[in-house]
């Protein structure tokens, strides 16, 4: 079994990245992509208890991608990154000088409202980079709201009350940059590109030009159907097939590392074809520790 798609508390996920390698060795997952969003700061702590606890961590990221009009956003996983990715870093940089602005004008709509909230106790709540679902707890201590998932839908998300755009990058740019550095594009949970197939395809075929490497065809979220449409594309456009639970802890707690909603179980098969497809180009890998 594998995860190619997990959080920690590097970005919004609430394990360490130690913690959670722990718990993939503790679910027999054999190989794990950490996907932190717009960031690498987990990766050698996971790296490291990867040699500790016997699983292959692959080195990853997540990054937000500018979408096309009618589509639903989109999100680009790489993975096999490379230690000090310097042109990622530099895009990090523009993208969390965004994220920081975005915080604080979240912050300040939040306090227009009468919500005693500060940015200074979030920060010192997520102790790493600072996302909305770290706004969403301290809002649930201060007794706001009930839940994370209620902050979002009254609060932070996108029809909320207080919701700010996020900065991102173009799709060129994104894709650009992973194939500079070498990481693998995969493209994230494609379902919420819309539920129009003809949509999805162009979509995709779109960024396959640009690109795009693979796509996630097993998800926490995608169904049978879904799962069998997503990789009849994937096979259509000869894109490598991948999956994740998209785990992010306590915060999304119907969703579990490895398995997801209870339908997931990857199997190494898909990193396999992915390591082959590296190879071919010349490539490193990572090694399998089983």
């Amino acid at each position: 079994m594998i995860d190619l798609h997990t959080h920690s508390t590097a970005s919004d996920g609430t394990s360490s990245p130690r913690e959670l390698i722990r718990e993939a060795a503790e679910k027999g997952i054999e190989a794990l992509a950490l996907t932190d969003h717009d960031t690498t700061q987990g990766l050698p702590e996971a790296i490291a208890a990867g040699k500790e606890f016997g699983v292959e961590v692959i080195p990853g990221c997540e990054l937000s991608v500018e979408s096309p009009e009618g589509a639903g956003w989109i999100h680009i996983v790489g993975l096999w990154v490379p230690e000090n990715p310097e042109p990622l870093l530099k895009a990090f940089d523009w993208v969390q000088e965004g994220r920081r602005t975005r915080n604080l004008e979240i912050v300040e709509k939040l306090r227009k409202l009468g919500v005693n909230i500060s940015y200074d106790n979030i920060a010192a709540r997520a102790g790493g980079t600072v996302g909305r679902p770290h706004i969403a707890q301290e809002m649930v201590s201060l007794g706001v709201v009930d839940s994370v998932q209620q902050a979002f839908g009254q609060y932070l998300g996108d029809d909320g009350r207080a919701y700010v755009p996020k900065r991102k990058l173009n799709q060129e740019q994104a894709l650009g940059v992973l194939a500079e550095i070498g990481a693998t594009s995969v493209l994230a949970h494609p379902y919420i590109i819309g539920p129009s197939m003809p949509l999805v395809e162009s979509v995709v075929n779109d960024l396959k030009n640009l690109g795009l490497e693979g796509m996630e065809v097993f998800y926490s979220e995608h169904d049978k159907i879904t799962t069998r449409r997503f990789g009849e594309l994937a096979d259509k456009l000869g894109l490598l097939k991948s999956g994740g639970s998209d785990y992010h802890g306590t915060v999304k707690p119907h969703i579990s590392l490895g398995v997801g909603k209870g339908n997931l179980n990857i199997p190494y098969d898909l990193v396999q074809a992915m390591k082959e497809h590296r190879l071919a180009k010349g490539q490193w890998v990572t090694e399998r520790v089983k």
